[in-house]
């Protein structure tokens, strides 16, 4: 079963040296194209508007005392995104500087390879969610440190494909 109410409030926010620590996820899926009667697997990549503005992002919160860092990063991609999937290894942790106020977080991004997609979720109401390729995802991302986990991410799999890939 799926919680549709996100968590709300701050009193079981996990801080370090002052800072929030905050957790996100990058969500993709290999989108398969038919073109010239041939396929061709297309990384595609989940971003979320803003609650406050029509700005671009990757799902991210707030984690909690009472959950793993793997678990806050389900259940943020879940709240704002509705989206369920693997949690892969860390991309990196980024020192931020909060939009709306003068404090500085502390992000930790990870890859989420989508398995599920819900068409009902926690923050359906307050935000639009869209899929797009990398190159556009880079454009309309203005949050520095999160083209950097992107980047990190578009690496990963690059490596990855290349290491599956054996000569014969």
């Amino acid at each position: 079963m799926v919680c549709l109410v996100a968590r709300t409030g701050r009193h079981l926010q996990r801080y370090n040296r002052g800072r929030r620590l905050v957790v996100g996820c990058i969500p993709y899926r290999y989108k398969i194209n038919g073109n010239n009667g041939g396929t061709d697997d297309e990384l595609e990549v989940l971003l979320i508007s803003s609650k406050k503005s029509e700005e671009m992002m990757f799902p991210k919160g707030g984690w909690e005392l009472d959950e793993s860092v793997e678990e806050a990063a389900c259940r943020e991609s879940l709240e704002e995104a509705g989206v369920l999937g693997d949690v892969e290894s860390q991309l990196g942790t980024w020192i931020f500087k909060s939009n709306s106020r003068e404090l500085y977080h502390e992000g930790l991004m990870f890859p989420l390879q989508v398995t599920q997609q819900l068409d009902l979720w926690a923050e359906k109401s307050a935000r639009l969610r869209e899929w797009m390729t990398v190159g556009k995802a880079r454009e309309v991302c203005k949050q520095p440190w999160m083209n950097e986990a992107l980047d990190i991410l578009v690496d990963r799999l690059k490596f990855k494909e290349n290491k599956d890939v054996q000569p014969m």
